[in-house]
């Protein structure tokens, strides 16, 4: 396409932060994407192999700040994010920021404001809102297939020691606390198009536990019920929320109560079914089962136009700031026990915007 090659042409230093699973997953899409770029990779100890894909490691950030590259992915654990990406935005790179924004709401609104003063894009890796099949469900929603909608009910869920089965769970990032681990960080994708689909978040009511036997210093699951922000309808949509580190049945469904029936999104199968009012049995609409890199794809793309258009991507700062305001409202709230009211100045977002 002519618009890449113009984009490649424009980016020829690219730094790719950490190599756990995320980051090697970007530094192959960033050498897919910039074949001719050269690509360093930013890692805590001294790296004698080059990786695959790369040009080279560096050890420090001084080192790669020096190397001025015009964009980075940061895929560092979450409790690092800002203070590398804040450094990276002075020198004027575009950002692509691994899910979570950061562990905190802590130094968040001086990284958006760095990009802003710096022309530097900063999209957060919340890919699943490319799933074709989660598009096609808020396409149905925002068409009022199912009419004026009165419930949500959204649940996410897999055993942590089964995600990479080749590596000690209770070592990695998701299990410890210190590198922004728990499962409404870890899992904090629903909290995006959850938001995305219905509208600002106005309250959130919580309980964050460790159920489990497993060997975490992290809640394994998180139950939330939250209120979006009232439209046009008369009543307030509810919408309830679980994840969790402990279901062996790998789970990712969001399903949307109606007027006029009931539509269920299958994230595992990339399905989507429908129970009209009156009917005896549910009717499928749509399949798309998930493709390997598909929305990382669909991710990288955007991210790389973003830049050459001189536009917002699909995926902003100020998104990841709201999926953390979130988070930090379902903490005071499984501390305190009562309802937490979101304090937005004014709502970015309304249903099917």
């Amino acid at each position: 396409m002519q618009q890449e090659s113009m984009a490649t042409k424009l980016i020829n230093r690219i730094l790719v932060v950490s190599l756990g699973s995320a980051g090697t997953r970007h530094l192959r899409l960033a050498r897919e994407h910039f074949p001719n770029a050269e690509i360093k990779v930013l890692r805590h100890q001294v790296q004698s192999v080059i990786p695959e894909f790369s040009d080279g490691c560096f050890s420090t950030l001084e080192e790669a700040i020096e190397f001025a590259p015009q964009m980075a992915i940061v895929a560092n654990p979450a409790t690092l994010h800002i203070r590398v990406a804040h450094a990276l935005a002075q020198v004027g790179a575009h950002l692509l920021v691994e899910k979570p924004l950061s562990s905190s709401l802590e130094g968040v609104d001086s990284l958006i404001e760095s990009c802003k003063e710096n022309n530097s894009v900063l999209m957060i890796g919340y890919n699943l809102r490319f799933s074709p099949s989660l598009q096609r469900f808020r396409a149905l929603l925002s068409e009022e297939i199912i009419g004026e909608l009165f419930s949500v009910r959204c649940e996410v869920g897999q055993y942590l020691p089964s995600w990479r089965p080749k590596s000690d769970y209770r070592i990695g990032v998701s299990a410890k606390k210190e590198l922004g681990g728990g499962v409404i960080l870890e899992l904090s994708h629903e909290i995006d198009f959850l938001r995305w689909i219905f509208g600002e978040v106005e309250w959130v009511r919580a309980t964050l536990t460790r159920q489990s036997k497993l060997e975490i210093d992290v809640e394994d699951s998180a139950h939330l019920t939250m209120g979006f922000l009232p439209a046009s309808r008369e009543h307030q949509l509810i919408g309830t929320l679980n994840l969790d580190f402990i279901r062996h049945d790998q789970t990712r469904t969001c399903t949307v109560i109606g007027e006029k029936g009931t539509l269920r999104w299958n994230g595992m199968t990339g399905e989507l079914d429908l129970f009209e009012m009156g009917a005896t049995s549910w009717k499928k609409l749509y399949e798309h089962a998930p493709q390997n890199d598909e929305t990382y794809t669909a991710e990288w793309q955007d991210f790389v136009d973003s830049i050459h258009e001189k536009r917002v991507p699909f995926v902003t700062g100020e998104d990841g700031k709201r999926v953390l305001q979130i988070i930090e409202a379902a903490r005071i709230s499984a501390t305190t026990g009562a309802q937490e009211m979101m304090l937005y100045s004014h709502p970015m977002n309304r249903p099917f915007e």
